[in-house]
């Protein structure tokens, strides 16, 4: 598509609604696997500390918002040749606004995790450092999900510091197969834009949470860790079974189920903890609150 027929689309098209246009910059569908992992990572530095929650969710979110609207500006060349109902490209927001929000938004965050502690804010330069990096390179490095991952591992380490206990083994285990989890979608997500064939070895990296959990967890704690495991890979398995199949993958479809399978990688996470009672019930519930919230969001805003 030249550059002419895109600028009849946007001229011939519906006029932009600006809130949408927000809301899938945003990528709104992806908070509630953000705010999984800072349940996760939180309780598994010991939970406690609820004071500090607002702040370390709040924070959390408005970094996410932020890389994700940077995303787009970064991107904005790249949509206007081949996404051109992308928000910047259609007309329903101007570059120079997406740059305003996004640096907005990332303030904010650094600002609120800043006020958890010092610890936490510390950790949070590294976060906004592989933020900004993910942003500007990924469309150039081939080995970006790899970045995109450890956004998702200085979550998890963040949230533990906000915890009780601070930072510990656990948050940096869970956030290393979460890591995994997190690359191996984005490899698959490489794909969404291409005709070939999708290829097998991402499938691996997706089942990185539950090699850790049956390796860390033995006795009465790998019993809650299995079944935990056995969901996980029930839904790895749902969101794939296409690729085996004959005909085209839906890669889109793929990526925005693993995309929810995050909550579980997260619920894993905690699993052993059920062994000692320690994982209130609660916890469980929000869990599958938020699986619930990514699948609903997706049918309204676009993963990706």
């Amino acid at each position: 598509m030249d550059a002419e027929q895109i600028k009849h689309l946007r001229q011939s098209g519906p006029k932009p609604r600006p809130l949408r246009a927000l809301l899938v910059l945003s990528r709104v569908s992806h908070l509630p696997t953000v705010w999984s992992n800072c349940l996760a990572g939180w309780w598994l530095g010991g939970g406690g500390n609820f004071a500090k929650l607002p702040l370390l969710f709040l924070g959390v979110s408005a970094l996410y918002t932020g890389g994700m609207f940077l995303n787009d500006a970064f991107d904005a060349d790249f949509d206007r040749q081949r996404r051109a109902e992308r928000p910047i490209p259609s007309g329903a927001i101007s570059l120079p606004a997406v740059w305003r929000w996004g640096s907005a938004w990332l303030g904010l965050g650094a600002l609120c995790l800043i006020a958890v502690s010092k610890t936490t804010g510390a950790l949070t330069l590294a976060l906004l450092l592989c933020i900004i990096i993910y942003d500007a390179t990924h469309k150039a490095v081939t080995a970006s999900p790899w970045l995109m991952g450890l956004c998702r591992f200085w979550v998890y380490v963040i949230a533990g510091s906000a915890g009780a206990a601070g930072v510990n083994g656990g948050p940096v285990w869970c956030g290393v197969a979460l890591a995994w989890y997190v690359a191996g979608r984005g490899y698959l997500a490489q794909h969404e834009s291409s005709r070939g064939r999708v290829s097998y070895w991402p499938l691996a990296m997706l089942a990185a949470p539950i090699f850790f959990a049956m390796l860390i967890n033995s006795a009465e704690y790998r019993i809650p860790a299995m079944w935990l495991s056995l969901m996980l890979a029930l839904w790895i398995a749902l969101c794939v079974r296409t690729i085996f199949q004959a005909g085209e993958a839906n890669v889109g479809h793929i990526v925005s189920g693993l995309l929810a399978g995050i909550v579980f990688v997260d619920w894993l996470a905690v699993a052993p903890l059920m062994a000692e009672h320690q994982c209130p019930q609660w916890l469980n519930i929000a869990f599958l609150i938020l699986f619930g919230a990514t699948w609903l969001l997706q049918r309204f805003v676009p993963a990706a």
